[in-house]
């Protein structure tokens, strides 16, 4: 989401944060009812051009997300989605990923209030590391032509009562909305939203061995210098991985291992 479309999110983040953070125990609430509004927009072409056409006065607009939402959904819900209304977006698309983006922010300030983001944070990352080489798990819960309640119920066979509620929201609401991306990305999204509002960068982490503690602790440091910021260690092992390290932070990606060299090398000899 880029331009005025970026922009339009980003205002309403900053709106919408004094809510949230007066809501405290209440935003799980709203999270699922703003998740809900996604579903209804997926669900309706129409209504999601038309609070996005860029030709028709925005009040016009607000009162359309009124006549649709109120006394269905908490007032401060339809106040925000009105306001996203209002504003302008360079595709309907970007209109539905800033409501959807929004339903996340709520639903982890919930975890936040209760001070168990970091907790939620690494059971998501947990979640995609236990399905890293489980191909039919990944693909059964990725498969738009099931339906929702099967994907459902294979995400609840892995996590159901072993994480935070606030986990198991997000798990099944990955399975439930695949919105065209697939069920390890979205988690993998999830988790570094949660990073950020923890105001961290999140480093993925891949190294042929365990890390010791002493380890972690010398590369968060290095990589907290380098950007400036607190930085999020999610170490993962690969035996296949033979030596050194793979580091990813957002786009930056640090590759030493034995294995990327040997392959630059056998690159430059076909050369």
């Amino acid at each position: 989401m880029r331009g005025t479309s970026g922009a339009s999110l980003a205002a309403a983040q900053e709106r919408f944060e004094p809510v949230l953070r007066s809501a405290a125990g209440e935003g799980l609430a709203l999270g699922e009812q703003l998740f809900a509004v996604v579903t209804a927009l997926d669900g309706s072409g129409a209504l999601r051009r038309s609070l996005a056409d860029p030709s028709r006065d925005g009040e016009d607009k607000a009162r359309v997300v009124s006549a649709v939402l109120a006394g269905r959904f908490d007032e401060r819900v339809v106040d925000l989605v009105s306001g996203l209304a209002r504003s302008r977006w360079s595709h309907d698309a970007d209109l539905v990923d800033a409501v959807e983006r929004l339903a996340l922010d709520a639903t982890l300030a919930a975890a936040e209030s209760r001070g168990v983001l970091e907790t939620v944070e690494d059971e998501l990352f947990r979640l995609t590391r236990s399905l890293v080489g489980q191909r039919e798990a990944k693909q059964a819960l990725s498969d738009e032509s099931s339906a929702p309640a099967r994907r459902v119920a294979l995400a609840d066979a892995l996590v159901e009562g072993k994480v935070d509620e606030v986990t198991l929201v997000l798990v099944r609401r990955a399975a439930t909305s695949l919105r065209g991306r697939r069920f390890v990305p979205t988690l993998t999204w999830y988790g570094s939203v949660a990073a950020e509002r923890r105001h961290r960068l999140v480093a993925s982490v891949t190294s042929g061995s365990v890390l010791t503690e002493a380890q972690e602790q010398r590369l968060g440091a290095i990589l907290e210098r380098a950007y400036g910021r607190p930085v999020q260690l999610n170490v993962s092992v690969d035996p296949a991985v033979v030596g050194g390290l793979r580091i990813q932070v957002g786009a930056d990606v640090v590759d030493s291992t034995v294995l990327s060299r040997l392959a630059d090398a056998r690159r430059r000899l076909a050369g």
